[in-house]
């Protein structure tokens, strides 16, 4: 797991760098009102901010940006945590598995460490909410659902969250949203994922900017559908996704593309 979030990082700074030095037209003044950065795990560098937990979120929703994505496991006594690994090893440096502490044990232990319901409570209709299902076993499928819908339950599909994965399949446990409150989130698999997308009438699409082409991004606008792309972390690569229509624009770097677009509107 180590290593290949290590290549993902490298790949995805190399891919950066290129991007940032190549010029693109600056957006309208309509299109950057309109802009949605999305926060990937909230704002973090896993020293002195931990991602996925209440100060990274702070600090995206003190800065005006649009969304945060996070995504949620489940503990031993079935409580939706925040987190992305299946362990704490890599953001927390302990050997705690989620699926077998309780929510009391790990919370214990980290106290940074949220519960779903805890981010819902302080951040819901305040900020857009994607939430990511990792692909795990639900041993009680039914019970996990209900608990799901009961969080959400003040909360308005679409307009207030949104359902993302990488795994598809992991949908059909949040069945109380309609399909366009779902978006699957692609690799290397494309092609694939958008044909599923239009297929089932999701909500869009979601994947690395370099992977979705011009061509995708109009076949989904025509079918009604919106696309997301990430990482972005300067001005050009920003501009560029903007430019071309997309409508979400995940980023580890949310702040600073938040105050780039923010510099422009003030000075015009």
């Amino acid at each position: 797991m180590d290593i290949q979030f290590q290549v993902e990082q490298f790949l995805q700074a190399v891919a950066d760098c290129i991007f940032a030095g190549i010029p693109q037209k600056q957006p309208e003044k309509e299109t950057l009102q309109k802009c949605k950065i999305v926060s990937h795990r909230g704002e973090h560098d896993n020293q002195s901010v931990l991602e996925n937990t209440i100060p990274a979120f702070d600090l995206v929703h003190d800065r005006g940006i649009w969304g945060i994505e996070l995504d949620i496991r489940w503990t031993k006594d079935l409580k939706p945590v925040v987190i992305h690994d299946p362990d704490c090893r890599r953001v927390f440096g302990t050997e705690n598995i989620v699926n077998k502490e309780t929510f009391k044990e790990l919370k214990t232990r980290l106290p940074f460490l949220p519960s779903l319901e805890e981010i819902i409570q302080k951040y819901g209709k305040k900020l857009h909410l994607m939430v990511e299902l990792k692909k795990e076993h639900y041993p009680r499928p039914r019970y996990q659902s209900d608990l799901l819908m009961d969080l959400f339950s003040n909360l308005e599909p679409m307009h207030d969250f949104h359902f993302i994965s990488l795994s598809p399949e992991m949908f059909q446990h949040v069945g109380f949203v309609p399909n366009n409150a779902l978006l699957p989130v692609a690799e290397f698999n494309f092609r694939e994922f958008s044909e599923l997308a239009l297929q089932n009438g999701y909500g869009g699409l979601t994947g690395h900017y370099l992977l979705m082409n011009q061509e995708m991004v109009k076949k989904h606008e025509q079918a009604g559908q919106k696309v997301g792309t990430g990482f972005p972390s300067s001005g050009n690569c920003l501009f560029r996704e903007l430019n071309r229509g997309v409508e979400w624009v995940f980023s580890n770097q949310a702040v600073k593309l938040q105050t780039i677009c923010d510099s422009i509107l003030q000075n015009q």
